[in-house]
């Protein structure tokens, strides 16, 4: 059953996307999908994050050259593909994906 995505949007985010200056639409495609996955967001480091009952799971943000979906607790995951990065050299657990079109989130 598909969740009614408008009664989970929240004002905090709904301005983050509305000052979003390089990727509205991929950032509100990676909140849809975010939403429709279950999840509850929130603003926390002033960025949109998602949460499964009450732990982080994922952030959203845009960079110059591209949007990212960051997993808290990524290499968890399995990614036979390994579209999953880290983000840094020194990171333990959170990987990141990033987009630069809204066909290449489809």
């Amino acid at each position: 059953m598909a969740r009614d995505i408008k009664k989970l949007l929240t004002p905090e985010v709904d301005e983050f996307l509305k000052s979003a200056s390089k990727w509205p639409a991929e950032l509100t495609k990676l909140r849809a999908i975010l939403l429709e996955g279950g999840l509850t967001e929130g603003i926390k480091w002033r960025q949109p994050c998602y949460s499964y009952e009450g732990n982080n799971v994922a952030i959203i943000g845009e960079l110059k050259d591209s949007c990212t979906l960051s997993f808290f607790k990524g290499a968890q995951f399995a990614d036979p593909q390994q579209l999953l990065t880290k983000p840094g050299e020194n990171t333990q657990s959170a990987r990141v994906i990033r987009f630069t079109s809204v066909k290449e989130i489809d």
